[in-house]
């Protein structure tokens, strides 16, 4: 018995590999944390935060988002301004423009300027839009600055 196929014949191509996933699926929508930090900051942060103010019983703060001089150590920052009613005052402090930068937290009653910054969620590996939110809420909250406290 003969083998028909010769040396020289064309070898068959392999078939090609199959795709992973549906032919239909549509691509993964990038995490809010991707997003440019100015836009990440105003229009998801800035509202999250003030719906989860208002959870606790009171009126959402006055929010504002800038860069200018970090309270007490005047050195210029990208900050979270907050102003709850009463006229108590938070200015959550980034030293760069990024999620992942060092985060500062400063804290002022009523017609007093801050004395104090303090170090915020410096612990943490990875940054999400609701663990900035409940920590700063809590954190608020522990000054019993939010609700009926």
């Amino acid at each position: 018995m003969t083998d028909s196929a010769s040396p020289d014949s064309p070898k068959p191509e392999p078939a090609p590999a199959k795709a992973s996933g549906s032919a239909g699926a549509k691509p993964k929508a990038p995490a809010l944390e991707d997003k440019p930090f100015a836009d990440y900051i105003s229009q998801d942060l800035l509202p999250a935060l003030a719906k989860e103010c208002q959870a606790y019983g009171g009126p959402a703060p006055e929010l504002t988002f800038a860069e200018g001089p970090m309270p007490v150590a005047q050195v210029s920052c990208w900050m979270v301004k907050g102003e709850l009613p009463g006229g108590r005052m938070f200015w959550l402090c980034f030293t760069a423009p990024d999620l992942d930068a060092a985060k500062m937290i400063a804290l002022a009653e009523a017609g007093a300027q801050p004395s104090l910054l303090e170090s915020f969620l410096i612990d943490e590996k990875k940054m999400s839009l609701p663990l900035l939110v409940s920590r700063l809420v809590q954190r608020l909250n522990g000054q019993k600055w939010l609700g009926p406290n």
